[in-house]
């Protein structure tokens, strides 16, 4: 009887990742005795009777599935070819349903914060009067647009379309690393991810309740239209392309048509009295609202960059007259600032009175004289960050870097240190990874896309982007350094919605 019952627990227990190594690091699937977390059970039985071989072949029917598809971006430094498929991995990233309503919830509380930090900063500037934020720290910051000065978006939001970035470090604790709110990419890979995903787990797919992301098209779609003025009954909706060249040109065209309206480019435009038309075969139509893809400062030559091919003359004069709805709004830029991102608790606090629920990293800001010589006296220690660069570029991670290069980095943030900021080394969460024929570990991180139709009304895409840095050792995910992507499942609760009907 002992044995019979020993041999039902053990058949009961969860199951462990066979030859898999945590190394020490959190990870995201299993303990660090390489158990199962509850949620992925299942998943780590289903890559244990899988052989490596049979994983690596499916991974490359992926790739090729990836490649016919046209996924693609562009990375403009590489002399190799511009043109890159975005390397995805096999073994998705589960998240279990507590913790994405500790995110969910984090994610709606910032977006709220920043949409009132955005409106304060181009009007009142209530925050600075009160000593929260300096004046010089905006005045100095390269994205704050002067000419948005005193736009009042409908119904307050400026940050219609956010992707934030999140990490979590050894003991599992989540932090903010940083937003994106003037042009977020990548929600596409989220989707064609999925796609592909679900037909090489089809089984622990639709046992584990994954929750769905294919209605996000359609949510993006029904909020641009809720942005028209509203006396106009059928509003037509375009996605404003800076065109083929463009890094996330792939995600621009898959968006456009997912939600069945125009890709556009500046010179498919042209304002009249103020009121926006895209030229067509049958003259000139109308367009209410645009999903912009165009950086701020080309949006306009007549306001921005008058050097700008990529706009269209006179849309900031139909845009402050109420004829034509942007998403983002023009100036959302500065709250990317890296220095800026450092004061969102501080705003959340302000404007809403309350704590963050999501943590930033802690951040050292070098414009102050204490952070700046704590920085340079630990540059082997911390990683620093230019204030205005996005993609992996412009960072310092100084514990892998040479002596001389933390040496440029010093005089850098001597003679400007408004634009850098320091972060210390996270050893960020890892995940299992098909890596060189085997399951190795890599880091990950995540950024979830959010929709804000208004103050009360946002959503948080149940899943998002989990980036994987393919090569070992690295902590940058970023596609343009050689990153990769994973599918999210977050896991429902009773009476959710199941991804069930995505599996074909």
């Amino acid at each position: 009887m002992a044995s019979q019952s020993q041999s039902q627990t053990q058949s009961t227990a969860p199951p462990k990742l066979l030859g898999y190594q945590t190394d020490g690091f959190f990870d995201e699937l299993v303990d660090d005795k390489t158990v199962a977390r509850p949620d992925a059970e299942l998943l780590i039985e289903r890559i244990n009777r899988l052989p490596a071989e049979e994983l690596l072949r499916r991974q490359k029917a992926i790739e090729r599935a990836l490649y016919q598809m046209g996924i693609t971006f562009t990375v403009y430094s590489d002399a190799a070819g511009t043109e890159k498929i975005m390397p995805f991995d096999i073994v998705p990233r589960i998240v279990s349903t507590m913790l994405w309503h500790h995110i969910e919830a984090g994610l709606k509380q910032r977006i709220k914060a920043l949409n009132l930090f955005l409106g304060d900063i181009y009007n009142e500037q209530q925050i600075v009067k009160d000593g929260i934020i300096p004046s010089e720290l905006i005045d100095s910051a390269s994205a704050f647009l002067p000419q948005c000065v005193g736009l009042k978006p409908p119904r307050n939001v400026w940050c219609h379309v956010t992707g934030t970035d999140l990490v979590r470090d050894n003991t599992g604790a989540v932090y903010v690393l940083e937003d994106n709110l003037r042009c977020p990419s990548g929600v596409s890979y989220v989707l064609q991810n999925r796609h592909v995903m679900k037909k090489n787990f089809p089984q622990v797919f639709s046992a584990s309740r994954v929750r769905p992301v294919r209605d996000y098209p359609a949510r993006l779609y029904q909020m641009l239209r809720g942005m028209a003025r509203e006396d106009i009954n059928d509003p037509t909706v375009a996605v404003l392309t800076p065109g083929v060249f463009n890094s996330a040109y792939y995600e621009h065209s898959y968006l456009a048509q997912q939600m069945g309206v125009e890709l556009v480019e500046g010179r498919d435009l042209v304002v009249e009295k103020d009121v926006v038309y895209m030229r067509t075969t049958d003259g000139l139509q109308r367009v209410d609202v645009l999903y912009r893809r165009v950086d701020d400062i080309f949006l306009d030559p007549d306001v921005f960059r008058p050097d700008s091919m990529l706009g269209v003359k006179g849309l900031m004069s139909a845009y402050r007259a109420g004829n034509v709805a942007l998403a983002n709004a023009p100036g959302t830029g500065i709250a990317d600032d890296k220095v800026i991102y450092a004061f969102v608790p501080d705003m959340i606090r302000y404007y809403l009175n309350e704590e963050a629920i999501l943590a930033n990293v802690p951040t050292y800001v070098c414009s102050r004289p204490e952070d700046r010589k704590y920085v340079l006296a630990h540059l082997d220690e911390l990683v620093v960050k230019a204030a205005g660069e996005s993609g992996g570029y412009g960072i310092l991670i100084g514990p892998h870097a040479t002596k001389k290069e933390r040496a440029e980095f010093a005089e850098k943030i001597s003679e400007n240190p408004r634009n850098f900021v320091a972060q210390p080394t996270l050893q960020l969460s890892r995940m299992p990874t098909l890596a060189d024929g085997k399951i190795e570990g890599r880091h990950v991180d995540l950024r979830p896309y959010i929709l804000c139709n208004s103050e009360d009304d946002v959503w948080v895409m149940p899943g998002g982007l989990t980036r994987v840095a393919l090569r070992k050792g690295s902590l940058v995910v970023n596609s343009s350094q050689g990153g990769g992507s994973k599918d999210t499942w977050v896991a429902a609760d009773p009476g959710q919605s199941v991804a069930i009907d995505e599996i074909s």
